[in-house]
């Protein structure tokens, strides 16, 4: 995270906690909700993000970090992670606060027209206006389907790694192909006792220098990756005490371990957004296209969760929408102010704002 943001932690006692004020609740902090903070602070509008992953970048960082993006206006080329680094960093001057890692659950109109909003960790808003920039909806992880193993989720089974520290001298076994999978299992390397990779084919979807490292510490037998699938397991007095692996030759093999940490990747749900009164078309959002307001007046949909005539699922499309949406929330914001559009080039307000010197013309 970089100095653009300031990342709200709940404490580890929870208190009572006053709803936090703000003009502006963006609901979803991949490339089209960060934007969302630009153009909303060229209005002077402060804002607060939610975000049910752990960390910015939504799908971008989520799904393809490192794939090259071509089509972003005046950029030839950037990976998902470098596009979310220039909008944290185009962010700065804003100051927005974000709540990581929490859900919204639940939004309520009041009567003096504002928004009551709570998330999944207990934190409470009173937000003028909610942009709802969750993508295709919020990212849960694709779980382990073997009847039973749930109940160790969070004690042994885990599909994010909040402290790697608890993973310290612990026989560890990771389940994925893709990135998160090999970057986990690389980075545990050195606190684990042993490491495991599981994949269900040879092939890695992964980074090729990661698979490459990978490959160079099991010939070192600092870890070791094995093919098959999870098909069953063992308890020993209510713990997980080993996996029964299914190999490629059908053979059914046990593998002790302390820890199970599965990355099949993340499945996105629409979830409470569809209880928050707004009209919903087949998992998506329609929306007036002068401002990208939905049926609920103060609240919008920008980028892929919204659905109007023409719709294009492109993130130039989503940076557009949040011009938009900005301009529309003005209006709740500042009812009595006039909102005329300003150029960044000339705009001294702006150059304020932003907090660069205002160029001087011949």
């Amino acid at each position: 995270m970089t100095d653009a943001a300031t990342v709200h932690a709940q404490p580890d006692i929870a208190e009572p906690q006053q709803p936090i004020e703000t003009d502006a609740l963006i609901v979803g902090a991949g490339p089209v909700g960060l934007f969302q903070v630009f153009e909303l602070g060229l209005l002077e509008i402060r804002a607060h993000v939610v975000d049910s992953l752990p960390k910015v970048g939504g799908q971008c960082v989520e799904l393809y970090p490192d794939k090259p993006i071509y089509d972003i206006p005046a950029v030839p080329v950037c990976t998902g992670r470098e596009l979310v680094d220039s909008l944290m960093a185009q962010i700065e001057p804003f100051g927005a606060t974000f709540h990581l890692g929490e859900e919204v659950q639940t939004v309520e109109h009041r009567r003096d027209g504002r928004f009551n909003v709570s998330t999944s960790k207990g934190t409470r808003f009173v937000a003028n206006t909610v942009f709802i920039a969750a993508g295709v909806g919020s990212f849960q992880p694709r779980t382990l389907k073997v009847a039973g193993i749930e109940r160790y989720r969070d004690s042994q089974l885990f599909y994010r790694v909040r402290a790697p520290e608890q993973f310290r001298d612990k026989e560890v076994v990771v389940c994925g192909g893709g990135d998160s999978a090999l970057d986990w299992a690389l980075d545990l390397v050195d606190i684990a006792q042993s490491v495991t990779l599981l994949h269900r084919r040879e092939g890695f979807r992964a980074a090729p220098a990661s698979v490459a490292k990978m490959r160079v510490l099991c010939e070192a037998w600092r870890m070791q990756s094995i093919t098959g699938q999870v098909t069953g397991f063992d308890d020993d007095n209510g713990l997980l005490k080993r996996i029964k692996v299914t190999g490629g030759d059908g053979i059914t093999r046990s593998l002790e371990l302390d820890c199970l940490l599965v990355f099949f990747g993340l499945s996105p749900q629409l979830g409470p957004i569809a209880r928050w009164g707004i009209d919903v078309e087949r998992r998506q959002i329609p929306v007036d296209t002068a401002s990208f307001e939905t049926n609920v007046p103060g609240i919008f949909a920008v980028g892929d969760v919204n659905t109007y005539p023409g719709k294009k699922k492109l993130i130039l499309s989503g940076f557009h929408e949040a011009a938009l949406a900005a301009y529309g929330a003005a209006h709740h914001v500042f009812p009595e102010r006039r909102i005329h559009v300003e150029y960044t080039t000339t705009s001294t307000r702006l150059h304020k704002v932003l907090g660069v010197e205002s160029p001087v013309f011949d």
